[in-house]
């Protein structure tokens, strides 16, 4: 695995998680919409961000320089 291969991962892990703060407006539209409840709902879709992403690096540890021999 290399950098720009596990960067690309941990991106789109981010972005996955973020989008899951669609699914918190379908079922409480009242309190997370984007115009009253637009801080609320950035602290959902920030805190699924690093959920997605720790669960991301605990499949796939930081690269160690893009050799596949161990140290």
């Amino acid at each position: 695995m290399n950098w720009k291969t596990w960067l690309k991962g941990l991106v789109s892990a981010g972005i996955g998680g973020a989008a899951n703060s669609i699914t918190v407006m379908a079922i409480d539209p009242m309190q997370f919409n984007l115009s009253e409840g637009a801080g609320k709902l950035g602290t959902v879709a920030l805190v699924s961000s690093i959920v997605a992403g720790a669960m991301y690096l605990k499949a796939s540890p930081l690269p160690n320089g893009g050799t596949n021999e161990a140290k």
